[in-house]
Order: C-alpha cells, then structure tokens, then sequence
C-alpha cells in the first residue's frame, strides 16, 4: 500500500477530516498546529494513505523536532495531551507505521513517539519493537444531563463546598482572550510555576493561542477585591471542551476560587452545547492534581504514550523532573524563569 505526505496547514483536506473524523480533538486542528510552528518552529507533517488527487480518509499528523539538546525525533503531537491517529482501519493505520519507521531511518531521526487518546492495538506494535514511555489519567465529564444532576455529581466537600464559599466570598470573574487579561493569566502562571520548580511556557504561546483559537479559546481569572487570584484557560472544539492551564496565588485558597473557576468554566461550555469537558491529563506521580481531578470525575481514563523504536533512544527527562531540578527552578529569578522557559520548551516537545 502507497502512503502519502501532505502539509496539514496549507492543504485544505485535513481541515475537512478534521471537521468531519469522531476521533479528531483540537489537537488535530489547523490552528493549534499553528500555533506549534508559530511557537516553536515545529514542522507539522501528515503520512495517510490517500494520493493528492483524493479526498483524504485517514491520516496520522506528526511535528519534526530537530534539537541538538533532546535528539531529533518525530511527534504525533508535542505539547499535546493526546492525539489520535485518524483510521478506521488497522490494515491503514499498520501500513502508514511501516513507512514511519523506514522515514525514520532514511531522515536520520531517533524515534517516533504517538499519544493516542483510545487504546491502539497492542498488536500492532508487538512486532515494532515499541514501549510505553509514560502514562497519564484523563479526567472528563459528561455534560449531557441536566445542570444540576451534574452539579450532584461532584464531592460535596471538596467541590461543592468551596463552590459556595467562593460564591459567599464575593468573588468576581472576568472572561474573555484580551492581552490585558491573558497578562494577568500569565503573571499568575509564572508564580504557580516558580512554586512548582517548572519552567514556564512562554508568553508568546498564549498569545499565539488566542489569536489562533478565537473565541473558543476563554481565560478566566477570578478576582478578590480587584486581586486576581485564580485563572483557568479552558477550549472548545466542535462539542467538546478543554480545560487546558490552570494557575493561582496559594495565599488566597480558602476562598475555593479553583473549583469556582471551572464550574463557571463547566456551567458555560454546557450553555454552548458541549457534551464532555475534558479535564487533562494527569500525570500518575502527580497525587495532590489527580486527587483534585478525582473530586470532579473518579473514573478517569488511562493515557498511554508510546514510543517507535523504544530500543534506539530512552528518550529525556521531562521538565522540571527530580527534586533537585524542582528546587533549582524554585530559586530562580522570576525574569531568568522566563528566558529559561523560552530556551528549553523548543527542546522538550
């Protein structure tokens, strides 16, 4: 079987298999792949087994990433949380992985590394000397009952609680994807980050987000006394909505501003005819965000990265891993914080 390559940004047919697929996410879409070149220079690229002279019926997307710091290596997709390859046959999706693999030794690239949302086949890649790197939990709600049986659903104390208590504390929310708040947004974010010993992701990301996306990309920043104390950024695509980045000032969490945030986040995507608000990934070692995300959706989907060939490149370190790394990052300046942010994201996608 021929596979085929095409450029997802400037040919129109991945738009309309994007539009049209079930399994496409808003990592599939042409404005967040922008948003990876735009960002950090990566070259989205589409290997399907339909010719240019057809419509396109299937297509695994991948970014080049060239570093000389991390290895070169291709990614389906960086800074993603998941993305599905888009088939609807096993026979397809096996012939466009032979082809990979062979590009990848024809281009001189490490590994191929595919974040599927469902649970490929195991057997496609018994024979493909692939692995497991990571694995994640995927928190998700279903927004198709009423308001308040959803509502119902959440832990009364940890969740329903702090819901009222932000309400009695008066707290103000603003919303929208101006620069004076996704400024706001992002002052909170470098000092969660700088708490959490992780670089932070470059402004011009988000600001390259809310250009792209539009309005369906919302920040939102709660306010105590005109004090921003809690922001979320959220998405939507077609009927499913994202919470994406989240970030607050600790000093101000007995006002439960958080839970508030993504109620409103919740109660408004389910106004815009959203079916399932998806919480994010999670990472397994991550206790205090899974403990959190379980509060919301105690049933959540496991997440599993894998890597083509596992046996030619381990693969790196994520950012901000090890204790040692953690406390280091804590300690910077919060200007070197961000030039390091802007340095070492390219390399880690």
């Amino acid at each position: 079987m021929n596979v085929y390559q095409c450029d997802p940004i400037r040919d129109p047919r991945w738009a309309e298999l994007v539009k049209g697929h079930d399994k496409a996410s808003v990592f599939h879409s042409v404005e967040w792949l922008r948003v990876l070149q735009e960002t950090y220079r990566y070259d989205p690229i589409v290997f399907t087994t339909c010719p240019a002279t057809e419509v396109l019926r299937n297509g695994i997307v991948v970014c080049r990433i060239n570093s000389w710091l991390t290895g070169r290596r291709l990614v389906s997709l960086p800074f993603s949380d998941y993305c599905e390859p888009l088939f609807d046959s096993d026979f397809e999706f096996t012939a466009v992985l032979d082809h990979l693999l062979a590009y990848l030794k024809e281009e001189g690239y490490q590994y191929l590394c595919i974040r599927p949302l469902s649970s490929l086949p195991a057997k496609i890649f018994e024979t493909k000397s692939a692995g497991l790197t990571h694995e994640y939990f995927l928190h998700s709600i279903n927004l198709e009952p009423a308001l308040d049986v959803i509502y119902k659903g959440f832990d009364k104390d940890s969740i329903q609680r702090r819901i009222r208590r932000a309400e009695r504390a008066r707290l103000v929310e603003r919303c929208g994807q101006s620069q004076e708040l996704l400024r706001e947004f992002y002052g909170l974010f470098l000092t969660t980050r700088r708490r959490q010993g992780v670089p932070p992701t470059p402004f011009v990301w988000f600001q390259n987000l809310a250009r792209e996306l539009g309005d369906s990309l919302e920040v939102r920043i709660a306010y105590k006394d005109k004090t921003p104390i809690s922001a979320i950024i959220s998405l939507q695509f077609r009927e499913i909505g994202y919470y994406k980045y989240g970030c607050s000032d600790y000093h101000f969490n007995q006002f439960g501003a958080t839970p508030w945030l993504f109620w409103r986040a919740i109660s408004s995507a389910k106004s815009k005819g959203v079916l399932r608000f998806d919480l994010g990934r999670t990472d397994k070692g991550n206790a205090g965000l899974l403990v959190f995300k379980n509060h919301w959706d105690p049933n959540p989907k496991q997440l599993a990265y894998w890597q083509v060939p596992i046996a030619s490149h381990k693969g790196f370190r994520r950012l901000g891993e090890g204790s040692i790394t953690k406390t280091v990052f804590s300690l910077l300046p919060r200007g070197l914080q961000k030039s390091l942010g802007e340095f070492v994201y390219p390399h880690f996608g």
